[in-house]
């Protein structure tokens, strides 16, 4: 029998809730058995020091696709006062990293890298509309379609691939559409695989920056000074990698998020009063 709205099944998920000022955050931790894991079925690209190169540039803070503007709704957070020192932000992010955008984006990229190495357009095109339709508020989509859009109109204007691989050659055929907006995950993992970038290194790099860019907003808003933001960035290496070698061995069936209260932040930021960041 299915459960009414607003009821939370006991699934083997335990909840623990602590209290903001005027929000409530929810941990949410799987106590279940481990889920095997399979081994990614594309073989593993050297990481030359070209790809390293190329790596830090497209993920570069520098790079000029708006990250700085986004907040991923934790500006709606910090307001309410449900991240309001370095161990709230801490909590918070492990969260969004394990249950929300960052393993859901990290898979996309993922899946997008495999079937652009394998010159499947139909595929890379399909993903592409997936990263949009999951985005759960009007400026969770901005903020991944307005940021792939630039990366990609960056990629075009100054990164080009040379067309001497399938995917590659994808690449080349989508820049035919000026006009085709693109899910921040999706065509950065189109671009890695264009330029021979292994999907690992590029899994890690990513996560990486949406970490970092989000302690930047903890930075500018809590405000935390920079030695607890490198504290922080310092304590998600260990979940960073955990989450990309999940991410390679995942599949589409996998995709998913439980991260309810950050998507209602983004929401209730849209109508939030003062704001520094568009999403």
């Amino acid at each position: 029998m299915a459960a009414p709205t607003g009821m939370i099944m006991d699934t083997g998920i335990r909840t623990t809730i602590r209290m903001g000022t005027a929000m409530t955050i929810a941990t949410i931790t799987a106590t279940g058995p481990d889920i095997p894991m399979t081994e990614p079925s594309a073989p593993r690209l050297p990481l030359s020091p070209q790809a390293l190169y190329r790596l830090q540039a497209f993920l570069s803070p520098a790079f000029p696709i708006g990250a700085f503007t986004y907040s991923h709704g934790l500006e709606q957070v910090i307001e309410q006062g449900g991240v309001a020192n370095a161990r709230d932000l801490d909590i918070w992010l492990r969260e969004i990293l394990r249950f929300g955008a960052g393993r859901s984006d990290a898979i996309l990229l993922k899946e997008t890298h495999q079937a652009a190495l394998a010159g499947d357009g139909d595929t890379v095109a399909e993903l592409r509309d997936l990263g949009l339709a999951l985005q759960p508020s009007r400026e969770r989509h901005l903020e991944s379609s307005a940021q792939g859009s630039a990366f990609f109109r960056a990629i075009c204007n100054s990164w080009m691939p040379s067309a001497d691989t399938q995917a590659a050659r994808l690449f080349h055929e989508a820049a035919a559409d000026e006009n085709q907006s693109w899910p921040y995950p999706v065509v950065l993992g189109l671009a890695a695989a264009a330029h021979g970038l292994p999907v690992d290194a590029a899994l890690h790099c990513f996560l990486h920056a949406f970490a970092a860019n989000l302690i930047s907003v903890a930075v500018r808003v809590v405000p935390l000074g920079q030695s607890d933001g490198q504290k922080v960035l310092a304590g998600l290496e260990p979940v960073i990698f955990e989450i990309a070698e999940a991410a390679e061995a995942a599949g589409l069936d996998d995709l998913g998020t439980s991260t309810f209260l950050a998507d209602i932040a983004s929401m209730a930021h849209e109508t939030q009063y003062s704001r520094l960041f568009r999403s």
